[in-house]
């Protein structure tokens, strides 16, 4: 494909990685976020910073956003943001965030009844996969948006999933991934807190299990966070309360019980009630060692 005008509004994280990478592939970038040092940094990366999103939304082929919520999704492109007016008919609209399927849909819908085309893309991978470019995507859209998006795809991830064309499907995997992911994580707090209680060598404990069948992505991800003391946030507890209650609400809407998610989700608002909701979110092992009141960390060799 051509190499499209591109715009992003979300330039966090997970956005300002996303958008370095589209600007390594040779595409022009707009980008607009509420926090001016973002803007500032797309700049420097050869990026255009907006002042608005509405500027952000003008002329441009391909419209990502990366923002928190669906809220924000919805008021970015009708609400205050208003890139509705300020997009070119038949631009595709491609939503990154996590968002609930029900919620997809419902955007998605209003997108394409605006004349535009509209990408359900949520990403996994976080912040190394999207500095790195090599996030996976899970997308559902028409055969027209995934060819205008074709140059972004491959500028952002390693695997990109095509699994249909409804809006909300991408976000159905995603949601549905993300319980995994949530109850996984806090799996592996509680391993190590019990460890930690019960004598064991937490570096030795977590050499075993990451090696043996108990072992998870997320584990061997985390814990090296959690033994070293070091909660910077690469992800954070909150974001995790958020997608894990996506997956209730989900699970509530599908008639579907998710009692080891709602335990999880329980584990991470008590550790975001603790204070540490923006700290990374391995964090959540700070709930259990205020239970036990042994640290992971110091009971390492």
């Amino acid at each position: 494909m051509s190499k499209h005008q591109v715009g992003l509004v979300g330039l966090g994280s997970m956005g300002m990685g996303m958008a370095k990478n589209i600007l390594n592939a040779g595409f022009s970038l707009k980008g607009y976020d509420i926090f001016e040092p973002a803007k500032s940094a797309l700049a420097t990366a050869g990026g255009t910073a907006t002042n608005s999103v509405a500027e952000a939304a003008l002329d441009v082929d391909v419209f990502l956003l990366m923002v928190v919520n669906a809220a924000q999704a919805e008021d970015v492109i009708f609400g205050s943001g208003n890139a509705v007016t300020a997009l070119k008919p038949g631009a595709t609209v491609m939503l990154c965030s996590t968002v609930a399927p029900s919620d997809a849909k419902a955007l998605g819908e209003r997108v394409l009844a605006a004349g535009l085309e509209f990408l359900d893309a949520p990403v996994s991978g976080g912040k190394v996969g999207a500095e790195t470019g090599t996030l996976t995507l899970m997308c559902s859209g028409s055969d027209a948006s995934f060819e205008a998006a074709d140059g972004v795809l491959k500028a952002i991830s390693k695997v990109v999933h095509k699994l249909g064309t409804e809006p909300g499907l991408g976000a159905t995997y995603k949601v549905v991934h993300q319980l995994a992911a949530g109850v996984h994580l806090v799996a592996a707090a509680e391993l190590m807190a019990l460890g930690a209680k019960a004598g064991c060598d937490s570096s030795k404990l977590f050499e075993i299990v990451s090696q043996s069948a108990g072992a998870s992505w997320m584990m061997t991800d985390r814990v090296p966070h959690i033994l070293d003391d070091d909660f910077a946030p690469r992800s954070m507890v909150d974001i995790f309360i958020k997608d894990l209650g996506l997956v209730l609400q989900t699970g509530k809407e599908n008639t579907v019980p998710l009692p080891l998610s709602a335990a999880a989700h329980q584990m991470l608002l008590a550790a975001s009630g603790m204070g540490h909701g923006k700290l990374d979110d391995s964090a959540v092992v700070k709930a259990y060692e205020a239970m036990t009141g042994v640290s992971v960390a110091s009971s390492r060799s």
